[in-house]
């Protein structure tokens, strides 16, 4: 293999291919990127037997040729190159790389013993990729840390004609976002669960400019794709039933407050400081006031107040104040309206533009109040 490529373009695609290689591989193979150099074009390749990702950029071929070589010791080798052009040749059971007055050699790893990448299934439809990214970084608000209920680490999308709806919770709370999208076919009506991490790394590393792509197969439900500026990424699913979560939205809600979202951050900021770890804030509606307070009497104590826009009865509810404030940062909207039922029944956040205005139901956000000592 003899090749000429541009470093900054051969770092990036390194980088970005083996972010899916795992600090201690189960195989020690797939601690291996593949490189071949083909018609004009480096192709990258990485698997873990969880998550695969391929990329390819433009590239002198001089003779073709593909190749394994330890992935992370690669990525940390293009990131230090000192000039624009770097030169790839094989010899052997070694590589060399060699960029201005800089060369590196490395050993091949047997090729042959490299598992075979999925194939990636048909594409099922597209979005532009700002709405993706603002959709995943809401949706995955809720996902479990807890590895032994892997449904909960995982987020729940359901494909339905133009229509994308994710969700995800881990008992305590629920986030969902919603997004229009352009389906291959508009009669689509399908369901999957994929990890609420892999989402998030994958939104993170995304070329703004271009659409997403997504692919799945539903006749063969095990493996989901996403395309984007000649990056592909596979995941298998998570296998399980997602919780039954729509029943706990309310159909109607008595008491509903609108508040200005920064100004209720804020505050939430400033009252937790005096909070035991995993202690609630209480938060008490009265008239057109919030009152915030946490603490107890014979500790630290807090409270601050705001002016709000309040229909319904008097209420007061508590909750963990990391979880409002990680709910309420993912609303994109200057105003937040809480609805609640009673102190004890799931509260819902949803944004909306004005003070006066209708609320957007394309993120909602399902928070369970905490028991508190009056």
């Amino acid at each position: 293999m003899k090749v000429e490529i541009d470093s900054a373009a051969l770092a990036d695609a390194v980088a970005w291919t083996t972010r899916v290689i795992d600090a201690r591989p189960a195989n020690p193979i797939l601690a291996g990127i593949r490189l071949e150099a083909i018609d004009g074009t480096l192709q990258f390749s990485a698997f873990n037997y969880e998550i695969s990702a391929r990329h390819h950029i433009e590239a002198g071929i001089d003779e073709a040729g593909t190749v394994l070589v330890v992935g992370k010791l690669l990525a940390d080798i293009t990131k230090a190159l000192p000039a624009e052009k770097t030169y790839l040749s094989t010899d052997g059971s070694t590589m060399t790389i060699t960029s201005g007055k800089s060369t590196f050699t490395l050993q091949l790893m047997p090729d042959a013993e490299y598992p075979d990448l999925p194939v990636v299934p048909a594409k099922l439809g597209q979005v532009d990729a700002p709405t993706f990214v603002q959709a995943v970084s809401q949706a995955c608000v809720a996902v479990s840390r807890e590895e032994n209920r892997p449904v909960l680490t995982g987020v729940r999308t359901h494909f339905e004609g133009d229509k994308v709806v994710m969700t995800s919770t881990d008992r305590f709370r629920l986030s969902r976002a919603s997004f229009s999208w352009t389906p291959q076919d508009i009669n689509i009506d399908t369901t999957t669960l994929v990890r609420g991490s892999l989402l998030r790394d994958i939104a993170r590393s995304l070329d703004e400019h271009q659409n997403v792509v997504i692919d799945f197969d539903p006749d063969n439900a095990s493996l989901l794709g996403f395309e984007n500026a000649g990056r592909v990424s596979t995941s298998q699913l998570i296998d399980g039933e997602f919780p039954a979560v729509d029943r706990l939205f309310a159909d109607e809600y008595p008491i509903q407050a609108v508040i200005d979202k920064q100004q209720l951050i804020g505050a939430i900021k400033r009252v937790a400081l005096v909070a035991e770890r995993n202690a609630p804030i209480r938060m008490v509606f009265t008239g057109q006031e919030l009152t915030l307070s946490a603490g107890a009497a014979d500790e630290a104590q807090a409270q601050e107040i705001i002016d709000i826009d309040m229909d319904g009865d008097d209420i007061t509810v508590a909750f963990n104040p990391s979880y409002l404030i990680e709910g309420l940062s993912a609303i994109t909207e200057p105003f937040v309206r809480m609805k609640m039922t009673t102190a004890v029944k799931p509260v819902e956040f949803n944004g909306q533009q004005e003070a006066d205005s209708d609320e957007s139901m394309d993120y909602r956000y399902l928070l369970v109040p905490m028991r508190f000592n009056s």
